[in-house]
């Protein structure tokens, strides 16, 4: 199995416990997705947070959250449901202008291919999607944030795995 992944950052002028409110509430993705044409929770309480990711073009995934980091982020599967799933970090950290949301995805695609042939593909085509998937996620959450309104859809670009 290799262990690829792909990362992105944005710098928030809000402070941490802003922007720790803004990725921990409830159907969040609604209000700061792009790709977004619906979020539900399944279960959001406790120690269980668990939902439903509708994009654009209909493709379904489910968000089962694995750990739960009060203040600092969580980690969580995502995938169709019964499918392969990708492991997925979200970490906050203090900025000098604010706060800082990285998010780190390890996706499934070519999981299963051995890591000299999977190298390829994966920097050629997997990894420049999945960043700029991220940069517009991270630029949905600083739009509803600075501008408090919902991240118009595709308003960075469309994405063609998901609009």
């Amino acid at each position: 199995m290799n262990t690829f992944s792909s990362q992105h950052s944005q710098v928030f002028s809000q402070n941490v416990s802003e922007l720790w409110s803004a990725i921990s509430i409830e159907n969040n993705l609604n209000d700061t997705h792009p790709f977004c044409k619906e979020n539900r929770s399944i279960e959001w309480s406790g120690d269980v947070h668990k939902d439903i990711l509708v994009y654009l073009n209909g493709t379904t995934y489910v968000r089962d959250f694995s750990e739960w980091f009060e203040g600092k982020g969580y980690n969580l599967w995502i995938g169709e449901d019964g499918g392969p799933k990708s492991y997925v970090e979200w970490r906050i950290k203090e900025h000098a202008n604010g706060s800082e949301l990285s998010i780190t995805v390890y996706p499934h695609l070519l999981s299963k291919w051995p890591k000299t042939l999977a190298f390829i593909p994966f920097w050629v085509y997997i990894n420049p999607k999945l960043r700029s998937y991220l940069k517009s996620v991270l630029k949905g959450f600083k739009w509803n944030l600075d501008k408090n309104t919902t991240v118009p859809r595709n308003q960075f670009g469309e994405h063609s795995w998901f609009s």
